[in-house]
Parts: structure tokens; C-alpha cells; sequence
């Protein structure tokens, strides 16, 4: 295998190979992953972001967890918000992945998440939504680890998920 300069720069010829950020995010582009949109009002506008990172931690009490990179000018508007709304898209979202990944700015144009009766917003027609607030958080590197705990769902039953794999939207086969 041949190194990259920026693949050499991690190479420790004493001990084994530290992976860099890019060979990170390479690497875990062939894991198959859900995405979701969380979404919240803050100060009277929407604000949200697209993630890959959603999975399940608890039962009972019921959590799920995201992580959110430090870098996000996003994630510190969802901070200032009790309850956040967190959408599986499906895959007829798919054409609606790329708007939900233009700027902040922009990014809701067009697009109209709606109010739950329990405080959160999500969109229409996803096939999971949940209802969350904020549990814990982790230091985790460059990103923040964040439990939320579950205050209400719903799944449509009659939607299939869209799954990102290898960074592009795909859906389900049977």
C-alpha cells in the first residue's frame, strides 16, 4: 500500500499507524448509516442540522445519542432549546438532503418542519420522530457525545428509511 504525504504524517515506524481525520472519515464512508435532521425553535426561527451519527443507547430510560462536531455553527443554537425534534428521513427525502445541507442561513428555505404536541419540530413524513431534551454530554474529541432522552415517538410503519452509505444517499432493496 502506498502512503499519501498526508497518510505518512501519521505513520509511526515504532508503533502502530495512528489514522488521520481524512482516513477516518474514508474508512467509515462503507459503514451504511441512518440519517436524521434535528431540528428546534430557537428565538422564533428553525434551526437544525443533518446527522449520521443517531443511534439507540437506552431502553429504559429511553435515550438515543448524537454527536455533534465542535465545529458546528449550529450545535450552539440547539443548545440554547429545551426540546428538539429529531426526524429519520426516508427515502423520499432524498431529494431533500442537499437543500437540508445548504448554510444555515438557507437552510430551511422551502422547507417546513412541523410543531409536535410535545415541544419539538420535525418533519412531515418522516418515518420515525422523536421528541427530545437534553440528558448528558461527553467530551469526545472533536465532537460532542449527547444523550437525549426520549419524550415521545412515532413511526409510520408504511416508510422505508434512506441510508447514507460511501457519502451519498441510497435506498433500501428488498
Amino acid at each position: 500500500m502506498q502512503l499519501s504525504p498526508r497518510d505518512e504524517q501519521a505513520h509511526d515506524p515504532d508503533g502502530p499507524r495512528t489514522p488521520t481525520p481524512h482516513q477516518m472519515r474514508d474508512a467509515l464512508a462503507a459503514f451504511p448509516t441512518g440519517v436524521v435532521l434535528v431540528t428546534a425553535e430557537v428565538d422564533g426561527q428553525v434551526a437544525g442540522l443533518l446527522a449520521s451519527s443517531f443511534t439507540s443507547v437506552s431502553l429504559d430510560p429511553p435515550l438515543v445519542s448524537l454527536s455533534f462536531a465542535r465545529t458546528s455553527t449550529t450545535w450552539p443554537l440547539l443548545q440554547h432549546a429545551e426540546r428538539w425534534g429529531i426526524s429519520v428521513l426516508g427515502e423520499h427525502h432524498a431529494d431533500t438532503v442537499p437543500l437540508l445541507s445548504r448554510p444555515a442561513t438557507v437552510r430551511f428555505e422551502g422547507i417546513a418542519p412541523r410543531p409536535t404536541p410535545h415541544g419539538g419540530l420535525v418533519l412531515p413524513g418522516a418515518p420515525v420522530t422523536l421528541t427530545v431534551t437534553r440528558f448528558a454530554e461527553v467530551d469526545a474529541g472533536d465532537h460532542v457525545l449527547t444523550l437525549l432522552r426520549v419524550l415521545a415517538l412515532d413511526r409510520d410503519v408504511a416508510q422505508s428509511p434512506l441510508v447514507i452509505y460511501d457519502r451519498a444517499a441510497r435506498r433500501i432493496a428488498a
